[in-house]
């Protein structure tokens, strides 16, 4: 129930445009291609002045920005200058529509800018968009969780293992970047459902807090095991289900010690983001051909339609004490790229945000 709803009287409306019309919003352009990691010379910060509020639409200040892997392959696609895309949560700050009240928080893919001006009905229509979504109740919990577990990487976990790898209890999953965001979601998702989970990151910190903070069965740091040993002292059974967000020769491997008819979700490839040119990696087909293997690649937005469904799944199971997270929150819009750099590498356990303010 609004505790506030938007007057419609002329005098409000034009109380609204006024408020809308002083707004100077801040917003990262790139102007150059990514060469590896990206730069803060990539990008330029433009100031814009803000229209006035259509009827419909809403003015939302930000508080917090993801920053995620996909946006290399995403923004090196696109024509310059142009936007920098990604998720946040923000405030809504002045309103012409009455579903979306002053005082409430959205979350939505507005980009890397301060302030933006949207019509979240309009948004929600077009295909391929993540739909806004008003964050709901989270207690004592950080609004910025609508920016990972309950949002779209907690979404890309839920919808990977329901609808992709789709594993059965006493079964094993094993996970590559199991030390991010969805990778750490989706090996919780694996223990509630009964299964067996093996999960390779990249340093041992983040293995120790796999294993002794979020229930992995076996976590492993990639860059210092031998990955066949691992697999086969962690899976004697093998494996029935990967989830793949890394691809390169990891995945190769992993794939090798599969079980027949096995299911691979593949969720990313971080092994080639920041690298000018694509590695070399074992031809894959022999044993996709020999095991009958499933293998299918995904974007989580094909489940726009039942996204609060994933939502209010992972927040259930939040507030079970089934699920965990953590956060690695950078500050001030200024330290937007060092954010992502920092993501890139793998600095963060779980889920990187930048708080805007």
């Amino acid at each position: 129930m609004f505790h506030k709803m938007v007057p419609t009287c002329n005098f409000a409306r034009r109380m609204y445009s006024a408020a809308a019309g002083k707004v100077k919003a801040q917003k990262y352009v790139l102007t150059k291609y990514f060469q590896g990691e990206p730069k803060k010379s990539d990008f330029k910060i433009v100031e814009e002045e803000l229209p006035e509020l259509k009827e419909g639409e809403v003015l939302a200040e930000t508080e917090y920005i993801s920053v995620d892997p996909y946006m290399m392959i995403y923004m090196n696609s696109r024509k310059l200058p142009t936007d920098m895309i990604g998720g946040q949560v923000a405030k809504i700050i002045s309103s012409r529509n009455q579903k979306y009240p002053v005082g409430k928080y959205v979350s939505g893919y507005f980009g890397w800018r301060t302030h933006a001006i949207l019509n979240p009905d309009a948004r929600i229509t077009q295909p391929g968009f993540v739909p806004v979504t008003v964050v709901p109740d989270l207690g004592t919990h950080s609004v910025s969780l609508s920016l990972g577990v309950l949002g779209m990487p907690g979404n890309t976990a839920y919808f990977g293992i329901r609808e992709i790898i789709k594993p059965k209890p006493g079964q094993t999953i094993v996970i590559s970047g199991a030390g991010g965001d969805v990778g750490s979601h989706v090996g919780q998702i694996g223990k509630i459902v009964g299964c067996h989970v093996v999960g390779f990151a990249g340093n041992d910190e983040k293995c120790e807090y796999l294993e002794k903070e979020l229930g992995f069965d076996r976590a492993f740091n990639y860059k210092t095991v031998d990955i066949r040993a691992a697999l086969r002292d962690s899976c004697p059974k093998k494996v029935d289900c990967y989830f793949d967000n890394v691809g390169g020769e990891i995945s190769a491997t992993i794939m090798d010690h599969m079980n027949k008819y096995g299911r691979v979700g593949v969720c990313g490839t971080i092994s080639s983001y920041s690298e000018e040119t694509l590695p070399k990696v074992t031809i894959m087909q022999p044993v996709i051909v020999s095991k009958e293997l499933t293998v299918e690649g995904f974007n989580v937005n094909r489940w726009t339609d039942r996204w609060n469904e994933g939502i209010l799944k992972n927040l259930n199971w939040l507030n079970e004490g089934k699920l965990k997270y953590h956060e690695k929150v950078y500050h001030g819009f200024d330290n937007m790229v060092d954010a992502f750099v920092g993501m890139l590498r793998g600095d963060n356990i779980g889920k990187a945000v930048v708080k805007v303010k």
